[in-house]
């Protein structure tokens, strides 16, 4: 098999981020499928790994997966160190009103979602996309979890808590039908629309016309109500690789398209709480089963999946290729 490596993005990557961006299907905020918007990114990206400061606070590091042998990108995750740091991070908590009519002899309880800035200071990771073509072999958790093992290696730079968001329900065409019951509302623009107005330029436009007040859902239509804390039909394995790393969905759902956010105490992450810090050792065989395998501060930062044994022991031949040499200092995980 190829050996591929996640690894820290750079501005020369910008044509292989744009073709990835482009098979996304829309609603992907943090991939924007325009070149300018990721090469801010990327500059943005850029200025946080370079960064001497170790505190999180409005930090963007982009993260790729290569193949080794060609250089090939195919796929791409981010996480940002500091959410709210600049503006409010808005979610709507989905919660319930109960009230009693003595009267009536009866008691309604009544879902309604209210806007919150609650994970003001948490971190998140996000962008995490995976070309059509490469999802099978376990790459998909290799990018996912990669992201885990550069917060344990640089874990001053982040915050206690870590959320995930999701993409929520959309149509064939791109529309969704919680956006289109609400937001539209009060925006006077398509799904497409903010979603790509929001990526160019972020959501500061919401805090301007977001309504403060709780939405009743029983006033939404069905198609809208059905959607809330659902992820798309694309990102239910994604959602159980979240929860298998220890993230809970608690109510919180997107402003756009009503998808679930999770959120997870950052120690409590399974990759991180069992992460072995080791010093490399090199042999021709490693008789051990693989690992999640981490190497490098910063720029760089690198995770592959390699068998390595209790001492720290990789196969000399993938070492090589990755530029490991003996008494490098590594992390490793099962996979």
């Amino acid at each position: 098999m190829s050996l591929w490596r996640v690894r820290p993005a750079r501005r020369e990557d910008l044509p292989s981020i744009l073709a990835l961006a482009q098979l996304t299907g829309g609603g992907f905020t943090n991939l924007p499928a325009d070149e300018a918007a990721l090469a801010r990114r990327l500059t943005w990206s850029d200025a946080s790994f370079a960064r001497v400061e170790e505190t999180p606070e409005d930090e963007l590091y982009l993260l790729l997966l290569e193949e080794v042998a060609t250089g090939r990108i195919g796929g791409t995750a981010m996480i940002f160190s500091r959410i709210g740091a600049c503006q409010p991070f808005y979610s709507y908590k989905l919660c319930t009103l109960t009230q009693t009519s003595r009267e009536l002899g009866r008691t309604f309880r009544i879902p309604f979602l209210s806007l919150t800035s609650d994970f003001d200071g948490a971190s998140e990771v996000g962008g995490l996309f995976l070309h059509p073509d490469l999802r099978t072999g376990g790459l998909g958790r290799l990018l996912a979890r990669g992201r885990y093992l550069f917060i344990a290696q640089h874990r001053a730079r982040f915050g206690d808590r870590v959320i995930a968001e999701l993409r929520g329900v959309m149509d064939a065409d791109g529309h969704s039908p919680f956006w289109d019951a609400l937001g539209r509302q009060f925006f006077g623009l398509t799904f497409p629309q903010a979603d790509q107005f929001n990526a160019i330029n972020g959501n500061q436009f919401i805090a301007d016309l977001m309504p403060r007040h709780p939405i009743y859902t029983s006033l939404l239509p069905e198609a809208a109500r059905d959607a809330i804390g659902q992820p798309h039909g694309g990102g239910r394995a994604a959602l159980a690789m979240l929860q298998a790393e220890g993230f809970v969905y608690d109510n919180y759902v997107d402003i756009f398209d009503g998808g679930p956010t999770v959120a997870a105490r950052t120690d409590d992450l399974k990759t991180i709480r069992t992460a072995c810090a080791a010093v490399a050792a090199l042999a021709d065989t490693v008789d051990a089963p693989a690992h999640l395998v981490a190497s490098g501060h910063l720029r760089d930062f690198q995770a592959f999946i390699a068998p390595v044994d209790p001492a720290g022991t990789l196969p000399s031949t993938i070492a090589q290729l990755l530029g490991i040499a003996p008494g490098c200092r590594i992390r490793h995980v099962p996979c």
